[in-house]
């Protein structure tokens, strides 16, 4: 389920945030460092984040993506 971001989550959104948290944490190794979880909910927030930006027009179709590649890629 997406949302786009708010300010402040409902009740249902935050159990759904704590739910993600808590499995995400609970698939990372036995060995994993209190940075490695930081990480990866971070990298779950940007994927959340852009994912809302998409679903609100926002994002780019994939042949614009296709084209805008190599000029990225070329430009590191």
């Amino acid at each position: 389920m997406r949302k786009a971001a708010s300010t402040r989550p409902s009740k249902a959104g935050a159990k759904t945030a704590k739910r993600r948290v808590l499995a995400a944490v609970e698939k990372l190794p036995a060995d994993a460092t209190i940075e490695d979880a930081i990480e990866r909910l971070v990298l779950l927030a940007k994927i959340d984040r852009g994912l809302a930006e998409v679903d609100n027009g926002k994002g780019v179709d994939h042949s614009e993506a296709k084209r805008r590649l190599p000029r990225i890629l070329s430009s590191s």
